[in-house]
């Protein structure tokens, strides 16, 4: 974690550059980034779900290029779309899957990482390179 910026010295830094930083608030927003205005009226957004994870409410999933449906930005292990689709499943089948997985979820990968006291390094660049769906920014986190 010492790689990582925190949402509190993300706002600090810009908080001392900037001046004073409001939150905006947003009651309907599903999104998952934070949003804050400058004194300017500049709107940025932080999306803190490595310090301060968000996963009770998370309600996001990603589907890489090669089919694999992942519950959880964080997850190791995917659900294969492409294989029902290439076999013609229908639209009945391909529902029953994808609501089955969906509530039955329980990925909770951000606070799971957060607590672990002993995560180790970072995954490294040649084990990345072997299998590219081991971290979230593989799949557009």
């Amino acid at each position: 974690m010492d790689k990582v910026v925190s949402r509190a010295e993300i706002l600090g830094v810009l908080g001392r550059r900037y001046g004073r930083i409001e939150p905006v608030p947003e009651p309907e927003s599903t999104a998952p980034a934070e949003r804050f205005r400058l004194p300017d009226g500049t709107v940025f957004g932080i999306i803190a779900s490595t310090t301060a994870p968000f996963c009770r409410a998370c309600d996001r999933s990603r589907l890489t290029a090669d089919g694999m449906w992942y519950l959880c930005l964080y997850a190791l292990t995917g659900t294969d779309l492409r294989g029902p689709l290439r076999r013609r499943a229908s639209r009945e089948e391909l529902a029953a899957l994808i609501v089955g997985r969906w509530t039955a979820r329980t990925d909770r990968g951000a606070e799971e990482r957060l607590a672990a006291r002993d995560r180790g390094p970072l995954i490294q660049i040649g084990q990345l390179r072997r299998d590219p769906h081991l971290e979230m920014h593989t799949r557009g986190g």
